[in-house]
């Protein structure tokens, strides 16, 4: 009998471990500070079916990633996935201080079956390689969604298409970020209306001048009015790519900005101010008065209040009483008349004299011919009864 507990937990325990979703492996990914990373989430990945030949079964699933033993992912990166029926995606642009080994862990659950399936991502960041990337230029890209522009051909053919307007040089994606993230309102759920994606390329490369005439006084003017900037390189982009050309942002971080002054010590002594004439020294002053006047005032109104409460409750005791005695008295001859009173109306009653009410003669049945008396003679019965 004392096996039948032990064996119970453990039949419990393993059907608690076997209904624990299994984790189909782990993939390793390398990063690099200040470029964009990009990891597309696939159900074909956590159905199991990815190397087997044929169509791949059409489950409607979402995602759930978190960095292992957190409920949230890091700060630098986002996930998002737009319905079950599309692919998830991991993405962003880690910074220094993100340098190191991360381990995301992704859950998938099937909307279909309720079936769940975990993967784990180690993502391995570490210092970018090559020259520096100090020209950023960031666009406002309107006729996409976040998704969209995460796709791998989009983004390549944003940057075939950016080539055009910029110096020959190699043009990498450093961040992308959904304008909802920036403050943007969700649109209408009207045909061709995105909520937008900002885009933030790097190069070495110098700007070129239609990227420079964006950022000009008279077209920073012209969009403050609420009209389009004035640009030799509209159609560059092409019908796909709709750019916002009033809100592009341009950094050269190879010019560094001139050393703030610190400050300057000197000797610890002001300078001589005219206007500053303090007193040389105080007089003296005697705070006697000051704290006899706090200290006895309070005192000699709480003794007032004393002397009154003790005459009030000691020497006005006399009236009270003597008010007291007055009422009872006025109560105890209250109380002798109403006896008096009552005793006079029963002496009355008894003495009258009164015809006896048809009530009280005898009856007479009519089919019997018989008379039978009352019950009682009500007229000798005295209308108050003595109490004694």
């Amino acid at each position: 009998m004392a096996e039948t507990p032990l064996l119970f937990w453990t039949l419990f325990l393993a059907g608690l471990l076997g209904g624990l979703p299994e984790a189909r492996g782990q993939q390793i990914l390398n990063l690099l500070v200040g470029r964009l990373f990009v990891h597309s989430l696939e159900p074909a990945a956590f159905l199991g079916v990815e190397d087997h030949a044929g169509p791949v079964p059409h489950e409607p699933m979402t995602f759930h990633p978190h960095l292992l033993d957190h409920p949230d992912l890091p700060q630098w990166l986002r996930y998002t996935q737009r319905t079950p029926h599309q692919s998830g995606f991991l993405y962003g642009s880690p910074t220094q201080t993100d340098r190191g080994r991360l381990v995301i862990e992704v859950t998938a659950y099937n909307r279909r079956s309720f079936e769940t399936a975990r993967q784990r991502l180690v993502l391995d960041i570490g210092d970018p390689t090559g020259p520096r990337l100090p020209l950023e230029a960031e666009f406002l890209l309107c006729s996409h969604d976040v998704e969209e522009a995460l796709a791998p051909p989009t983004t390549r053919r944003f940057l075939e298409a950016l080539q055009g307007l910029w110096a020959p040089g190699d043009l990498q994606l450093l961040n992308v970020t959904s304008a909802l993230d920036r403050g943007g309102r969700v649109p209408l759920p009207i045909e061709g209306r995105k909520e937008g994606v900002y885009i933030k390329v790097g190069s070495a490369s110098p700007f070129s001048d239609c990227l420079k005439e964006a950022r000009t006084p008279s077209n920073l003017q012209r969009c403050q009015q609420g009209q389009q900037p004035v640009l030799s390189c509209y159609d560059s982009f092409g019908p796909q790519f709709r750019i916002d050309w009033c809100n592009i942002s341009l950094v050269d971080k190879s010019v560094l900005p001139p050393p703030t002054a610190g400050p300057t010590w000197g000797d610890g002594i002001l300078e001589q101010d005219p206007h500053f004439n303090p007193p040389t020294e105080a007089p003296s002053r005697s705070f006697l008065a000051e704290a006899l006047l706090t200290l006895l005032l309070p005192l000699l109104l709480a003794l007032l209040l004393t002397l009154l409460l003790a005459y009030i409750m000691c020497c006005r005791r006399e009236g009270v009483i003597k008010r007291d005695l007055a009422t009872s008295d006025i109560q105890m001859v209250h109380h002798s008349s109403i006896l008096g009173n009552t005793e006079e109306l029963r002496q009355m009653a008894a003495s009258r004299v009164v015809p006896r009410p048809l009530s009280t003669l005898p009856m007479f049945n009519v089919r019997t011919g018989e008379r039978m008396p009352p019950m009682y003679d009500g007229a000798r019965v005295p209308l108050i009864q003595a109490q004694h």
